[in-house]
């Protein structure tokens, strides 16, 4: 019986190894799943952009168009304008005038503009920047960081070209990796496709997160545990005393034959005694 609660307790300690290994193979499954889904999530994503790229290219067509016969109505409004001074002066002389005063507008509108630019430039906020440098500079290094180093150094034609060159190298071994990992995973698939899929998936991955939430919670595992502790301790309680059982009724039973006679021996004896001092005193 005892051997038998020890066959019962390994059972019990195979089924723990096997809910780990099925935990764990959850969350392999939930880890392999998880960047796929973020791709097809991504390709989704890139595919309803081109899709909604080609009606705004449509759209943009018939803006371009509309700034086409704007520019149209804008001729149309000069050769009025000049067909008008032509009524009080030659013609020639009207368009020299309207093209004259059309210049006049176009470089006061440059000039405007390129001070307005060199004023602002450069574009990136250099002080912030250089700030943000020199904090995380220091960050990294402590006192030991230089400053100087914040400096752009300036290069020559000739390494300029090089590192030109060299971003042109990086682009186009970029851009190698990008084609081999698309033809090692097959034709692109449609937008059809990457929803019924990513929706497939989803489904999977909520399976599995209700699972690892169950196998994972605590109190179901604790309470498990000591289901499973007190039935085997129970268990093993009433093996020993099923196997205890059969001693114990051999002990009373040797007792009862022993000790009862002996017991009635001695009472006799000292009844004897008894008597025999009685007698002795008369």
């Amino acid at each position: 019986m005892v051997s038998a609660g020890h066959g019962t307790g390994g059972a019990k300690g195979t089924t723990s190894w096997a809910g780990d290994d099925s935990l764990i193979e959850a969350l392999k499954t939930a880890g392999r799943l998880v960047p796929r889904q973020l791709n097809d999530e991504l390709a989704l994503a890139k595919a309803e952009l081109a899709r909604k790229g080609g009606k705004v290219g449509v759209a943009a067509g018939f803006l371009g168009a509309a700034l086409v016969f704007a520019g149209l109505l804008v001729i149309a409004l000069v050769v009025a304008a000049i067909a008008g001074l032509a009524t009080i002066m030659p013609l020639w002389l009207s368009a020299l005038l309207v093209s004259a005063l059309f210049l006049v507008v176009t470089l006061v509108a440059a000039l405007i503009g390129v001070r307005k630019v060199k004023k602002t430039m450069p574009l990136i906020p250099e002080e912030a920047w250089r700030g943000i440098r020199h904090d995380l500079g220091i960050a990294k290094q402590g006192r030991d960081f230089d400053p100087s180093t914040l400096v752009a150094p300036v290069l020559s034609k000739e390494e300029l070209e090089a590192r030109k060159a060299e971003k042109l190298a990086a682009a186009a071994r970029a851009k190698a990796e990008r084609e081999s990992k698309a033809a090692e995973n097959g034709p692109t698939p449609s937008e059809e496709e990457l929803l019924a899929r990513t929706r497939t998936r989803r489904e999977h991955l909520l399976v599995l997160r209700e699972e690892l939430v169950a196998k994972a919670n605590v109190k179901t595992q604790g309470a498990a545990l000591a289901a499973a502790v007190g039935s085997e301790a129970k268990a093993r309680f009433t093996s020993a005393a099923s196997a205890a059982a059969p001693l114990v009724e051999t002990v009373a039973t040797e007792v009862r034959n022993r000790w009862i006679p002996l017991s009635l021996l001695a009472a006799s004896g000292t009844a004897l005694v008894l008597l025999l001092r009685k007698l002795f005193k008369r």
